[in-house]
């Protein structure tokens, strides 16, 4: 019965999910008419505030950061060194449900490590897997890799436990400050991220369709290239792969890592991921030509992301656009669910409201800009510790990204697949991961 549920899944995502683009272009006329009813604005209010700096351009460095980890994390893989690592832990795939369970779980843990490493981590492994398991269903296997992308804001690198961890300010209302021990590492939060761990590699394992049924990989994806040739015979050439010019950049960026961690302790954001994706490439490569041509290879896969977020950034204007009492239609939906809540079921709205701001506002740092200052204070009268309602958000924002193509687009520049391929599976992990976490944030409440 469950593979039959599956299979519904995937043929009903197939048939109705549109391209990545053509979904972002509904979202926004939904969206854009959502608000204007929500918080009688008028359409000229509505159209400034989608394509204003703040709207449409507001995610300029964000989308450049995201293009980055695709390219300098595809061109990394490409070296000899790496390709030989992600080859050695894909060798331990002997076979279909295997190679599902191994990429699940590894690119969960990478996820929770730090989410743009493992976006990337998790779409090369598989693409690894691939390679030798080639009757694994290969949709559902890079739908594997991207389901690890649901706990990461549970981890090291979620942007709302680590920003109330410093402290949270609201003007007029209150300071908030919840450290690591309240959010990342309470027992709750690990126990959830336990059993999603644990759990998700099976169930994913689960829905591998029958080998007649499987859709297997276009072997065009996941041939390795042969290897370029170079000659150096004029001066120019002897440049481009002059091992004194390779050696000091090598140099000049592991010393500024060093330097990071040295002086910021564990702190692993977009750009110091991106610098070290970055280096690691230059170095593994050997040479900064073949360095260059890598990075050329890999550039193509992040059409998507170019192309689509600004659209979301957008989206994410009109859900934030203010009227003249200070309304918004991401604050409409907030306060809608705050209304209806207990002090032991304030958390579980909280998840589940933010689970649907997230599918308009697919960006951590944004969601809490808009949630934050209508959930904290919320909390705190209803006599609820900072960590757990900071958490909610967090959990609820990272749970509908399994059904929203806007962070899918890196992984799925990388295996060379579309949403509408991977979206099926998903919805799966989508209904497993809300259940752990209504279940979770009513533990929290009781037990915890």
């Amino acid at each position: 019965m469950f593979k039959r549920f599956t299979n519904g899944c995937v043929r009903v995502v197939n048939r109705w999910l549109p391209d990545p683009f053509l979904f972002a272009i509904i979202l926004t006329i939904v969206v854009f008419v959502a608000a204007m009813l929500g918080t009688h604005q008028t359409p000229v209010q509505m159209v400034v505030a989608w394509g204003s700096d703040t709207g449409f351009w507001g995610l300029l460095a964000f989308s450049m950061q995201m293009a980055l980890v695709l390219v300098l994390g595809s061109a990394m893989a490409s070296a000899k060194v790496c390709k030989k690592v992600l080859g050695t832990i894909a060798s331990t795939a002997t076979d279909r449900k295997k190679a599902i369970i191994i990429v699940t779980f590894v690119s969960t843990v990478c996820c929770w490590i730090n989410w743009g490493f493992g976006l990337v981590a998790g779409a090369l492994l598989a693409k690894e897997v691939a390679k030798r398991v080639r009757d694994v269903d290969y949709p559902l296997l890079i739908a594997s890799a991207y389901s690890g992308f649901v706990i990461w804001h549970a981890g090291f690198s979620g942007s709302i436990p680590l920003t109330i961890n410093g402290g949270y300010e609201i003007p007029d209302v209150g300071f908030f400050q919840a450290p690591t021990s309240e959010t990342i590492f309470h027992p709750a939060n690990l126990v959830m991220v336990g059993i999603i761990l644990v759990a998700m590699p099976f169930i994913n394992a689960a829905m591998q369709p029958d080998k007649e049924h499987a859709v297997l990989v276009n072997p065009a994806l996941i041939e390795d290239e042969a290897e370029r040739e170079y000659k150096i015979e004029v001066p120019a050439e002897k440049i481009e792969h002059s091992r004194v010019l390779w050696g000091l950049t090598v140099i000049l960026g592991f010393a500024f890592i060093v330097w990071h961690f040295a002086t910021n302790g564990f702190s692993l954001g977009l750009n110091i991921v991106n610098m070290i994706f970055l280096f690691l490439g230059v170095l593994l490569h050997g040479d900064l030509r073949k360095y260059v041509d890598a990075i050329a290879d890999a550039a193509s896969g992040a059409a998507g992301i170019l192309l689509q977020f600004p659209f979301y950034a957008g989206i994410m204007g009109l859900m934030i656009a203010k009227n003249a009492d200070g309304v918004c239609l991401a604050g409409i939906i907030s306060n809608f669910f705050v209304n209806i809540s207990t002090d032991v079921t304030f958390p579980v709205w909280t998840f589940l409201s933010a689970g649907i701001v997230n599918f308009f506002v697919p960006s951590g740092g944004g969601q809490w800009a808009v949630q934050g200052p209508i959930v904290m204070p919320a909390a705190q009268a209803l006599g609820i510790e900072p960590g757990r309602a900071a958490m909610a958000i967090a959990w609820g924002d990272q749970w509908t990204n399994m059904i929203q193509p806007f962070w899918a687009l890196p992984a799925l520049g990388t295996a060379g697949l579309s949403a509408r391929d991977v979206m099926g599976y998903l919805v799966i992990v989508l209904l497993f991961t809300g259940l752990v976490g209504v279940l979770g944030f009513l533990a929290w409440g009781m037990f915890f």
